[in-house]
């Protein structure tokens, strides 16, 4: 683990705490060319479901084999499921407002899927409403701390749309789950979300954004413990939310991420952590030497980060686990997906 801004590390080091995936959709990603998270437009409905079953069973019963992106890079998830199998803790699904439901318990936060930011993401009763039902969820967490993960296909647009409402430098800053970020294309999209956007905080929020931003917002608000965003420049829209909502919070919050999105050149999450005001650490783990190319991808800017991979891995490391241990166990289970 390595600390960019603030203690996140020392902070963390030791502490097990439940890890809570939190899945929705937005129309966005059915835009041609925005999400790299799904084999087509069409199949990004079925990414978060397909997610959640993976990391709670390690198998899909809603498609019938893990998400993968247009070039075949297999989910994130397999990172997260094999990060946290070294560990003893809560996994739990929190459904924000997915079109496609997962075919296993989860938590039910009674929201929507998100439309086209374009012409509105969330109406403003939908999005209070997830947010409170997130705060009752986040209250009801017993523990020191918290570990909280995201997919959401197309997230990465409404992350820069949400950040541009509040002032930040958006587009330019957040990643891709692509090589080539599609920034031109999300201009274009957060240009035109922004021109029709209410002027009221609260409700440009909502405008400008999904079911599972506000959904993380509202757990990390009601709980009173640590919580590690686990993710990339979309929990960086999310601490943006909090510190509109109550900046004090900020001093409890860190995020934790991948290297892969420290080190990619089209986006900047330190640059945006640092004017946010919250602490950033993220794991030091490389697929390079792997003996698998769908790992090795993840070192020429595939996948990067998502379902909680960084925050996962941080967890791991925190709790005594080597890196070359962490690697081994993930291409354990990348192993057995391509041998299923």
């Amino acid at each position: 683990m390595v600390d960019l801004l603030g203690n996140l590390s020392e902070r963390i080091k030791g502490k097990l705490g439940p890890f809570i995936l939190v899945i929705g959709t937005t129309d966005v990603s059915l835009i041609p060319g925005i999400s790299f998270a799904g084999a087509s437009p069409e199949l990004t409905m079925f990414t978060p479901a397909a997610d959640a079953e993976f990391l709670m069973t390690g198998k899909c019963k809603v498609i019938d084999s893990v998400p993968v992106t247009p070039d075949g890079i297999p989910t994130p998830a397999l990172i997260t499921r094999a990060s946290l199998s070294f560990l003893k803790v809560t996994r739990l699904i929190a459904n924000a407002g997915s079109r496609v439901n997962p075919k296993i318990p989860f938590i039910n936060l009674n929201g929507e899927p998100g439309k086209d930011i374009r012409y509105g993401g969330l109406r403003r009763e939908v999005g209070e409403g997830i947010l409170e039902q997130g705060v009752i969820l986040g209250e009801n967490l017993k523990s020191d701390i918290i570990y909280i993960g995201e997919s959401v296909p197309g997230g990465t647009t409404t992350a820069a749309a949400v950040l541009s409402g509040l002032g930040y430098d958006g587009v330019s800053l957040v990643s891709s789950s692509s090589p080539v970020n599609p920034k031109e294309l999300k201009k274009r999209v957060v240009d035109q979300a922004l021109k029709s956007a209410p002027k009221e905080t609260l409700e440009r929020i909502f405008w400008l954004s999904d079911p599972v931003l506000i959904a993380v917002a509202g757990i990390a608000l009601g709980f009173k413990g640590v919580t590690v965003l686990s993710g990339g420049t979309q929990m960086a829209a999310v601490a943006a939310i909090l510190k509109e909502l109550d900046k004090g919070k900020l001093s409890n919050v860190g995020i934790a991420t991948t290297r892969w999105i420290i080190n990619d050149s089209s986006s900047n999450l330190y640059s945006l952590a640092k004017e946010i005001g919250i602490n950033l650490t993220y794991s030091n783990v490389s697929f390079a030497e792997s003996k698998f190319n769908g790992l090795r991808a993840y070192e020429q800017g595939y996948v990067k980060e998502g379902v909680g991979a960084g925050g996962s891995m941080v967890m791991s490391l925190s709790s005594g686990v080597s890196s070359q241990e962490l690697v081994r166990r993930i291409e354990e289970v990348y192993s057995s997906l391509i041998n299923a």
